[in-house]
């Protein structure tokens, strides 16, 4: 009762139910974007076309991966296709080398101003991406042939489709990006999750749909047994539970702080506090890394002819098996690939030496290590021990969607709200807002969403 009450509270507090009102309808309107089909594209062809690649290379492939993370923008290919992925992509990429290039890192370190214009360079750089993911998109629909299809799917291809198909997704992938901004700056939470979060979330009902025809059949002939739903509902609650679990875990380093007058800055006396090392300090970077990483390769492999020997036939062989998300071979390979980017983000992104510096110029420590380079060796330690273990629970989530699909054949309409990446972000987003929405409440001496202690975010996607 108590959530339900915060919810209500909400409206309540007139700055809150703006931005709450204004969240819901910018992402009104960017779902609105994902539902227009683009020009000369014969949408039934289309779906027809993608039926046939999901027939041969199972559920969970690549355009299972799209079709989810763009809300369902795929099958009638909209203009809308790219949402808000170039942005997200740019943003990654400038904070991986914002880690390796110098000029971007002191761009960093410059406060506001150096924000300023790395989210500048960040916008530029996805007006290429958007520029160049369109110009593919519009090539393999003109050239049906490269994903295994003989059947038409533009109307009148040529040139002026492929600048037309440009235009209108580029164009409406920076309305998308605006539309985040606009989120971020007058809404509630950061826009560009909460766009993703949507996204995924706008499946949910053809995963209800899914679900009805395989356990309760309209002709009165049960396909699958009801105990079956009650056994994988039940499940899902563990693994939500598992999820938020995952994502709130912290693991708190003490830390003994310097005291300070307010006149003059003397010290005075030592205040002990602690320093956060998230559990899952990737997110879902990892499987994000991942899933595209596997399954292009897997793509081009079976592209190889079917009548190859040797060493072809060998490669198409393991094609088909990096494809198939219940074999050993997807599965192990998935694991890998997964735990190598987990500790990779974390070696690019958790700066242990600038932490140790940091608290050894505010004269802080950690109790019983030396300030300096013994501190951040120790950080390091701590971090790669958290990274072990969080790295260990997101793999069982990541592949807890595989499992469910590969090897109890559940539709992966159903199977990947049961982990994987939707799960991760749908819980991370979902706390990260609430968190905010409870701020506001408790500055308004309201009661928050729970009746003991507070929600606590991600701190980032």
């Amino acid at each position: 009762m108590s959530m339900f009450k915060g919810f209500s509270n909400a409206f309540r507090i007139p700055e809150l139910r703006k931005k709450i009102l204004i969240t819901l309808g910018l992402v009104a309107l960017c779902r609105l974007i994902s539902q227009v089909p683009t020009p000369g594209v014969d949408w039934q062809a289309l779906n027809r076309a993608i039926e046939h690649i999901r027939e041969n290379s199972g559920g969970g492939g690549l355009f299972d991966w799209f079709d989810v993370f763009t809300g369902g923008a795929l099958g009638q290919c909209a203009i809308g296709f790219l949402s808000i992925w170039p942005y997200i992509s740019a943003q990654i990429v400038i904070q991986l080398l914002s880690s390796v290039i110098p000029s971007l890192e002191k761009l960093k370190k410059e406060g506001e101003s150096g924000r300023q214009q790395l989210a500048q360079i960040t916008r530029y750089l996805t007006i290429v991406l958007c520029v160049v993911q369109s110009w593919s998109i519009a090539t393999a629909l003109m050239h049906p042939t490269m994903l295994g299809i003989n059947e038409q799917i533009v109307v009148n291809p040529g040139f002026g489709f492929q600048l037309m198909t440009v235009i209108g997704m580029t164009s409406a992938a920076l309305f998308v990006m605006w539309i985040a901004d606009q989120i971020t700056t007058f809404g509630i939470g950061n826009g560009g999750s909460l766009i993703i979060m949507i996204n995924i979330t706008s499946r949910l009902p053809q995963a209800i749909m899914s679900a009805w025809h395989r356990y309760f059949s309209t002709d009165g002939v049960t396909n699958k047994s009801p105990v079956e739903l009650a056994l994988l509902l039940l499940f899902g609650f563990g693994v939500v539970m598992g999820t938020v679990m995952l994502t709130q875990g912290v693991r708190k380093v003490t830390i003994h702080a310097t005291r300070r007058s307010m006149a003059g800055g003397n010290s005075y006396g030592m205040q002990q506090t602690y320093m956060p090392l998230r559990v899952n300090y990737t997110g879902v970077m990892p499987i994000i890394f991942a899933q595209p990483l596997l399954q292009i390769p897997a793509m081009l492999l079976m592209k190889l002819p079917a009548d190859s020997t040797g060493f072809l036939g060998a490669l198409r062989t393991f094609g088909r098996e990096l494809s198939d998300m219940g074999s050993a071979t997807h599965l192990i390979i998935y694991a890998a690939v997964i735990m190598f980017f987990a500790f990779f983000w974390v070696a690019t992104q958790f700066n242990a030496v600038d932490i140790a510096e940091n608290l050894k110029k505010d004269g802080s420590y950690v109790p019983g290590i030396r300030p300096g380079r013994a501190t951040a060796e120790y950080l390091d330690a701590v971090m790669t021990r958290i990274t072990l273990i969080g790295g260990t629970g997101l793999l069982i989530v990541a592949l807890l969607p595989q499992v469910l699909n590969g090897m109890m054949e559940v539709p992966w309409a159903i199977a990947s709200f049961f982990g994987g990446t939707s799960l991760l972000i749908i819980v991370g987003v979902a706390l990260d807002t609430l968190r905010i929405m409870e701020s506001h409440l408790l500055v308004r001496k309201y009661d928050g969403f729970l009746r003991h202690g507070s929600l606590r975010g991600r701190g980032g996607m």
